[in-house]
Parts: structure tokens; sequence; C-alpha cells
């Protein structure tokens, strides 16, 4: 896999090796399909004629990996505990007027208005997604990591052979009664084939490629750009990008602590960069990236360069420079961490270090590994105490392809997402594009919220980027999607 596995609380993080094992172990209430049409998954649902009142209708034979029914309360209490921590599910609720069980195996919301993006809401594939747990584990508090891997999903999580940074283990829950549809995305049926998935963490590129090619390991997830040539001329490898939207880089500003807590100090650092340096050092090939400016995705209805010209042509180090002398900036160190054991998340802090020193900045770049960087992101200390000014990231561009979808351009303050950018005026428009009617609308929304987001610099978005998996010819029925890899569908031939 891209990363070790460490945090396993779906609800905890929204790092991808954590939402990945979810999908193992954990099962959802609707998926979507290829047309991102949402689908029935645990339940089936009715919406009144007044649009006020949504009713979920758990399938027959759900059941929990211990054995319990899976119940409407345990539902009930997962979306909740969902809803504190994921941008998307937040607005949701601001337009809900009570989510309450209506029997064993009824759901029932109710809304204040009606609200168009309900069943979207619960569907969305990715991070943070609306995984289904038991009602003891979904009490847990959002802050704090569930006791027990305990879901209802098409694997169950070996907790005795987990050793966190080398392997976990999956083996086929033999209880799980699958939809009948064809899976496709996240819908359909989850039909496990094999007994047991093994996520061995292989951090050396060249290790990993080694281990695929002589068999020693079947799926790689994200081979290094620079090696594809290797694995393209192997008759016994496939090589191919299953998530054909690809991924948007992210720069994260802490807005809590200086020297980021300054507008005009995030414009100077804004300023300094430019796109096609990041994106060289993260994949380097340009056959797998493209140049884009839009907070909501390149080639999307709501694509818009506004604002973005510096970060396109990377042209506005003087001005970066200018900017930052008459910002008030008093060499406060910039704390960015560095992920120096996964190649593509590596590359833009390094080189964005670099930007900001040119432009002024006194930076401290603390190099570390991903899953520590998953932990201390949480922190909201300030830098001198453990805490952090900026970390990078990256996002499937279908979990940014809406102001409302988008977690990291929600702006409402310690709710947000890591950063916790603090604007009314953000929030005002998302609850606009949230009740917009047409299309027309949403666009001419979408793009004043674009523009104030790089006013504010509410994030960094730094470009798209596709990634390639490969996987041996003895394994068939990998499936495609905007969150892979999934390992349900997934068959092998010895």
């Amino acid at each position: 896999m891209h990363s070790d596995l460490r945090i396993i609380d779906p609800g905890f993080t929204t790092a991808y090796i954590t939402r990945d094992h979810g999908y193992m172990v954990y099962d959802t209430l609707l998926g979507v399909d290829a047309s991102f049409k949402v689908r029935p998954q645990m339940a089936d649902w009715t919406v009144s004629d007044d649009k006020l009142t949504y009713t979920f209708t758990l399938r027959d034979g759900l059941k929990w990996h211990d054995g319990a029914p899976v119940t409407a309360e345990d539902c009930v209490t997962s979306l909740k505990r969902w809803a504190t921590v994921d941008g998307m599910a937040q607005k949701l609720m601001d337009f809900t007027a009570s989510l309450e069980a209506g029997g064993s195996n009824s759901i029932v919301l109710k809304l204040k208005e009606p609200y168009g993006l309900v069943l979207e809401t619960i569907a969305k594939p990715s991070s943070y997604v609306a995984f289904m747990m038991p009602k003891r584990l979904a009490e847990t508090p959002a802050g704090k990591q569930i006791a027990e891997q305990v879901g209802s999903g098409p694997f169950k999580f070996v907790a005795g052979e987990f050793q966190p940074g080398v392997k976990a283990v999956y083996v086929r829950n033999t209880d799980y009664v699958p939809r009948k549809e064809k899976p496709e995305w996240t819908s359909g049926g989850k039909v496990a084939k094999v007994d047991r998935v093994e996520w061995i963490t292989m951090p050396d590129a060249q290790t990993a490629i080694n281990a695929l090619q002589s068999g020693d390991i079947d799926f790689l997830e994200q081979p290094s750009i620079d090696l594809l040539p290797v694995l393209e001329a192997n008759p016994e490898l496939n090589v191919a990008v299953l998530n054909k939207f690809g991924f948007q880089i992210d720069g994260r500003m802490n807005f809590l602590h200086p020297p980021f807590d300054n507008v005009k100090i995030r414009r100077a650092a804004l300023l300094a960069i430019g796109q096609k340096d990041v994106l060289d050092a993260t994949v380097g090939n340009p056959k797998y990236y493209e140049i884009c400016g839009a907070y909501f995705a390149c080639d999307t209805p709501l694509a818009s360069d506004a604002g973005a010209e510096t970060l396109i042509k990377g042209n506005g180090m003087a001005a970066a420079k200018k900017a930052l002398a008459e910002s008030g900036y008093d060499g406060t160190p910039v704390v960015i961490m560095v992920p120096g054991d996964i190649q593509t998340l590596k590359g833009a802090p390094i080189v964005v270090a670099q930007r900001l020193r040119e432009a002024g900045f006194n930076v401290d770049a603390q190099a570390t590994d991903w899953q520590t960087i998953v932990s201390r992101r949480a922190s909201q200390k300030p830098p001198k105490e453990g805490g952090w000014n900026m970390f990078f990231t990256f996002t499937g561009a279908t979990e940014v392809m809406n102001p409302i979808v988008n977690n990291q351009i929600a702006a409402n303050g310690k709710r947000a997402w890591f950063g916790w950018p603090d604007d009314p005026q953000i929030e005002a428009m998302r609850d606009a594009f949230a009740r917009a009617t047409s299309a027309d609308e949403q666009k001419k929304l979408a793009l004043e919220i674009q523009k104030r987001a790089y006013e504010q610099v509410i994030y960094l978005p730094l470009g798209q980027f596709r990634l390639p998996s490969a996987w041996r010819k003895s394994l068939a029925g990998v499936l495609d999607g905007p969150a892979p890899p999934v390992f349900w569908n997934v068959d092998k031939t010895e």
C-alpha cells in the first residue's frame, strides 16, 4: 500500500490508508456507481413528498463481525459521530432537525428545509466516509480512537496479527451477505473472493518493485513513477490508473498560531509558490500531472483559475518578497512537517520550504514519517509545544469537486479540517451553494468562494496528478473508482 497503517479508526483521520482500512472492515448505508449515482448498500431509502423526511431501511442479513445484528440505533450513532468530523456531514447537520431510529431497522432523518445533497453526503466515497459500526464503538468521542475494529464489511481485521508499520491482515467475513448487483465503485455486491489479504509495508520503492516482479506480493498501489518502464515491460504485470480523476496536492497552513494567523503573511507565502515546481518534485513526468488553479478540480463544471495566476505561472517571488516585507513578519519560524517515507508526499514540502526561504521566511523543515504527521496535524498546540505551521497532503479530485464535498474549503474555525480556518463569509456562501437550485447559480457561487478562498489563502491547491497501480496478472477483478484500492471482487489464481 502507499503507506504503512498505524491509525485504524476511520473516524479519527482522513488519511487514505485509514480510509482504505475502513473499506475492508466496515460497510456504508449507501454507495456510488461509476456515473456518480447514489445506490443502496446497507439500506434502501424513501423521501417524503415535501422533501423533508428521509427514511432508510436496513436490508436483511446484516451482522457485525461479533455476530450481533446491525440495528438502526447503531447506524444513527455512527452517523452522528461521523457528522462531528466531516465537513460535508456538518453542513448536512446544519439543515437537519432530527436523526433517530424509527425501529430496529429504520433510520429517520428530518430536515428543517429541503436540502439537495442528503444522499450524496451519506454516500460520498472518501474522507471521512460514513462507515457504520456498533453503537458501543460509535459512542466513542471523535477525538478518541475506538477500542475495537468491529464492522459489518466483507473482511475482518485480524487484531492479533497487526504489526503497526509492518503488516496488517484481513480475512474473509464468511457471514457477509453481499448485494446482488454487480460491483461498481463503492456500490453493488462486495464479494470477498480471497480468504486472506495482507498489507505489507515496503517503504523502499525498488524493494517493492522487486517483490512484485518476483511474486512475493501481488499488488503495488503506488509504484515510483520513474520505475514504471520496468513494470510496463514485464508481461506478467498489469499497470493502470485506477483513479481516473486523480488527486489534488494540498498545502495546509495553521490559522491558530503565528505567522499564518496573519492573512498578509499567508498571502506572501502563496505568492512565493509555483505549481510546476511542486508537481515536478512530486510526479516528475508531465504525462501524469496537470497545472491547474481550480479549487474544485480541473475539467469540472466548477473549474476556474480565478485567483491562481502566480501559482500557475510561478512568477510571484518578487511580489512575495515585497508582501512579506510589508506584512509585519518578525521572523517567527515556519514549522513544516516533511514525510520522508512516501515519495508522493515529500516533494511538496521540500520545494515549498525552499521557496519560502527565498522569499524571506525563517523555515524549520522537520523530517518525520507520514503516520507521525497524520497524528501530529491534529494538535492545536503552538509549534514550540509539538504543533505545526504547515503540512502537505493530496486529496482525490472527486472529493473537492464542489464547495460542500470539499472538506478543505470549509472555514468554520475549530470545526474545520486541520488548519482550522475561520471565515464566516465563505461559510455563508457555502450555505447559499447548498440551497442553490440551478447549475448557473452554483457556478457563480463556486467562483465567488474560490476568489475569497484565494484572498484568505484557506489552503493551497498545488495542481493535480494521477498515479498508476501495478498488479500481477494472477489477480482478476481489480476494480477502479474514486477510492481505490478495494479488495472485494479481487480473485487470485495460483
